[in-house]
C-alpha cells in the first residue's frame, strides 16, 4: 500500500457517509439482504435513543461477536440488533427501558408507523428481545465486558495534544476526527480481530493524514522513527495500514448500500 494516505479519498468518503444519513431513510425491509445493513440499523437505533457512544460501542461488539458464533441466515439480525442495544445499556450502566427499544426498533423498520399499542404485536416483540437477549448471553458465555479502545485513545489524544503543542493541535479537529473514525469502525465486524491499542492508534493516524499533521521529530517512513512506536511496540507498519484500509472500508460499504 502506498505510504501516504489519500486525503481526499477519506474525505470524500466522510461526506458521503454524513450526506446518505440526511436523505430518504433507509427502508431495510427492501435492502435486508444487503451486508452492513443492520450494523446501519442498529447505529440508527442507538441515535435515536440517545445512547452514549461507548454503550453503542458496546452493543455493536456484541452483535459482531454473536454472529462470528453463528450463522447470520438463521437469526432475525434486526432482532439481534435491538437485543444488542438492550443488553449494552445494562452493560454500561447506560440503560434504557425495553419499551423505547421496542417502538424505536418498530418504527425504524416500519417508517410511517406509530407507538405499538400494548396488544400481541407489542407482546411478541418484547418477549422476543428479552429471548434473544438471553441467547446472547448464552453465546457469549456470559464474557460480556469489552476491553474498548476509546480508554486507549484519550491517553493517546492527551499525549499527542503536549506533543504537538496547542496551535497545531486547535489547528485541526483532531479528536473529533479520530473519534469518529473509531464509532465508524464499529460497523465493521473486523474490528473484532485487532487489539484495542492499535484501533485507537490507527484511528489517530487517519486523523492526523487526514489533515496533513506531522507529528514532531517522527518519521512514518522509518520503521524505527514513526510516532506510534512510543504508545505501542508491537504495532508493525503493516498491520497499521491493514487496519486503516478496514476503517476505510465502512465507508465504502455504506455507500454501496444508498444504491
Amino acid at each position: 500500500m502506498k505510504n501516504v494516505v489519500d486525503v481526499l479519498s477519506i474525505q470524500s468518503q466522510r461526506r458521503a457517509i454524513e450526506a446518505a444519513q440526511r436523505p430518504t431513510p433507509t427502508d431495510y425491509r427492501k435492502k435486508s439482504n444487503k451486508n452492513g445493513l443492520a450494523s446501519r440499523f442498529l447505529f440508527e437505533c442507538a441515535v435515536k435513543l440517545a445512547m452514549k457512544p461507548l454503550t453503542t460501542a458496546t452493543a455493536a461488539t456484541l452483535f459482531h461477536r454473536f454472529f462470528k458464533e453463528v450463522d447470520s441466515s438463521s437469526y432475525d439480525v434486526f432482532l439481534i440488533a435491538s437485543a444488542s442495544i438492550y443488553l449494552a445499556g445494562k452493560i454500561k450502566d447506560d440503560p434504557v427501558k425495553i419499551r423505547d427499544v421496542i417502538n424505536v426498533a418498530h418504527n425504524t423498520l416500519n417508517r410511517s408507523s406509530g407507538p405499538l399499542e400494548l396488544g400481541d404485536e407489542y407482546w411478541s416483540m418484547r418477549d422476543a428481545i428479552v429471548q434473544a437477549e438471553l441467547l446472547i448471553t448464552r453465546m457469549l458465555k456470559f464474557e460480556l465486558n469489552t476491553v474498548h479502545p476509546h480508554k486507549y485513545m484519550l491517553y493517546y489524544m492527551k499525549s499527542l495534544q503536549d506533543w504537538l503543542g496547542p496551535t497545531i493541535w486547535n489547528s485541526a479537529p483532531i479528536a473529533k476526527s479520530a473519534a469518529a473514525f473509531l464509532q465508524d469502525f464499529h460497523h465493521n465486524p473486523a474490528i473484532l480481530n485487532y487489539k484495542a491499542e492499535h484501533v485507537a492508534i490507527s484511528c489517530l493516524s487517519l486523523a492526523l493524514q487526514t489533515y496533513g499533521i506531522q507529528v514532531p521529530s517522527t518519521d512514518e517512513n522509518d520503521d524505527k522513527a514513526i510516532w506510534y512506536h512510543v504508545f505501542v511496540q508491537d504495532l508493525s507498519k503493516d498491520l497499521h495500514w491493514e487496519i486503516s484500509e478496514k476503517i476505510m472500508e465502512v465507508y465504502s460499504n455504506e455507500a454501496e448500500l444508498d444504491d
